[in-house]
């Protein structure tokens, strides 16, 4: 029997659907078994399939995610943005919205990314990079992702929103402890976190409603004071804004340095080179972010039943986005498991996404990891790999815990 609009049997389909190419949970994860394992099934399924979390498409291939997050006619954000699916509030921020829904919470979030605004902030981000490097490397042991990697971003993010570094600090820790609920599958934890951080961004706002900021220079000031068609932005929209905001701003960066220290620490060369040259950071990285994106649970969900790379996604069907698969694509990144200084086509890796929902804070996340290559790099001699990284685990790709030896410049 054939499905009625593509060339498809549909007996051949459903054992299609039924297969289990990889197990996203299994434990023991090490820094490159991921990979390894994606880069194998890419060969044959660059759009593979898992029975777990009541069965997904998990799709490795560039070209595959790249379609799946340009073409909203055939792929939705609003149905569910992650797998596994965990949501208990109702509240929707803009990760879960289309547009137009989408395009005013936007423009008013894209204006506090531009350049001169990243600008703004650089010295602060550097201060609070020195001020937590500095005592590690004098120690000559730390875990980088417990003492710099987590803790970083709450200085950042502090500066960034106009917080008390008490208030930063608290979404810190329950945003930490949020993460290793979701890592296990432990719902009520999950909910009650939820809740938490849902209850801190309303004291943001609060605080903002009041008045004394200006929305020139405060992003949930701007947010409230947005007029679309003459209207403010509904409340409990702004809510789950600001509240995507919190989480997506800590959590991505963590993991994210602690993968580049992994790294580094296990090319010295590579290591002496960025020393010498520091001006060869920035392109860094950028590979960096190809080869080590953390996000690979990210969804989409089929509007209808569409053709993709071959396989037919079926209304309703999630798919989950592998960012971390799709940069290693050799199909567009030849030598993709490898690190290519100044890589020719290094712009098309999508780290940070593509078309409506790629990541406004990019600018901003650039600069944090430039900066902290150039701060680590220009006070140690050398850093060394101290014991094995601790890995996440689904959705997240990346380390949890990276000791380290450093050697002070």
């Amino acid at each position: 029997m054939k499905h009625p609009n593509f060339d498809v049997d549909l007996e051949a389909d459903e054992r299609r659907r039924a297969a289990h190419d990889f197990d996203p949970v299994t434990p023991g994860e090490t820094f490159t078994s991921a990979h390894e394992e994606f880069e194998a099934l890419r060969a044959r399924r660059p759009i593979a399939r898992s029975q777990e979390y009541e069965g997904f498409w998990a799709l490795l291939g560039y070209d595959e995610v790249l379609t799946a997050i340009t073409d909203i006619e055939h792929f939705t954000t609003s149905k569910q943005n992650a797998i596994p699916k965990f949501a208990f509030t109702g509240v929707r921020p803009p990760l879960h919205l289309d547009p137009p829904e989408h395009t005013e919470y936007r423009r008013v979030i894209n204006k506090a990314f531009t350049p001169p605004k990243i600008r703004e902030l650089e010295s602060t981000v550097r201060a609070s990079a020195v001020g937590l490097l500095d005592p590690l490397i004098d120690t000559g042991w730390a875990d980088v992702c417990k003492e710099y990697a987590q803790r970083f971003p709450a200085f950042v993010f502090a500066d960034f929103f106009n917080l008390d570094l008490e208030t930063s600090e608290l979404i810190k820790s329950v945003t930490r402890t949020y993460v290793d609920a979701i890592q296990v599958l432990d719902h009520e934890v999950v909910k009650s976190l939820s809740g938490k951080l849902y209850e801190i961004a309303q004291t943001i706002i609060d605080d903002r409603a009041a008045g004394g900021y200006d929305p020139e220079e405060d992003l949930t000031a701007a947010l409230l004071a947005a007029r679309p068609q003459g209207e403010p932005l509904p409340d409990h929209l702004v809510l789950g804004c600001v509240r995507q905001l919190i989480v997506t701003g800590m959590v991505a960066p963590s993991v994210f340095i602690g993968n580049m220290f992994v790294h580094l620490s296990r090319d010295p060369e590579l290591q002496d080179q960025l020393r010498a040259n520091p001006t060869l950071i920035p392109a860094a990285v950028e590979e960096f972010l190809r080869l080590y994106s953390p996000y690979r649970g990210m969804a989409r969900t089929a509007r209808e039943d569409v053709m993709l790379g071959g396989q037919l996604i079926r209304k309703d069907d999630p798919v989950a986005l592998v960012y971390t698969s799709a940069n290693r694509d050799e199909r567009v990144f030849p030598d993709g498991e490898t690190f290519v200084l100044n890589r020719p086509n290094i712009s098309k890796h999508i780290s940070f996404g593509r078309g409506t929902h790629s990541c406004p804070g990019a600018p901003l996340a650039r600069m944090m990891m430039s900066i902290t290559l150039e701060e680590v790099l220009s006070r140690s001699a050398s850093f060394t790999a101290a014991g094995d990284p601790e890995m996440a685990i689904w959705a997240e790709w990346g380390t949890r815990s990276v000791p380290l030896d450093f050697v002070r410049a």
